[in-house]
Parts: C-alpha cells; structure tokens; sequence
C-alpha cells in the first residue's frame, strides 16, 4: 500500500475510473461477439454504437476502434 498521500488518492481515482468503464467495455466487446455470431443489420449497428461509446468515453483507441468496425463488416458481408 503506498505511504504518500498522493498515491493514495491516485489509487482511489484509478479504482472510480476501472469500475466505470468496465461495464462499457464489456457491453462493447458482447455486441461484437453478437455482431459476429447473428450477421444481423441490427446487431452490426448495435455494435457499431457501443465501439463508438468506448471511443468516445476513450476506452480504446481510434486504431482499435476502427479495426473492431471493420471486422465485423467484413464478416457480415
């Protein structure tokens, strides 16, 4: 555990960040699984708004992002 009180709170602000962006990661990386397995239009748009919200929210980079976007159009084509 660190001693300075700085770290201190560094520890408490990465822990508030880490558990408000874990259920947006992982509702991200479901609707891809879903995207993937339905090949639905409506499963690739859902998809496609959940890659832009961890974009957005800086969850994942632009790269990631984009290579997510399109792997699942390839896919479904």
């Amino acid at each position: 555990m660190a001693n300075i009180k700085s770290a201190k709170k560094r520890i408490k602000v990465i822990e508030t960040k880490h558990n408000s962006n874990r259920p947006i990661k992982s509702s991200y990386k479901t609707a891809i699984t879903k995207a993937l397995n339905e090949k639905t239009a409506e499963s690739i748009n859902e998809a496609n708004k959940k890659i832009d919200k961890a974009l957005k929210k800086g969850i994942i980079k632009k790269n990631k992002a984009a290579r997510a976007k399109s792997r699942i159009s390839k896919n479904n084509a």
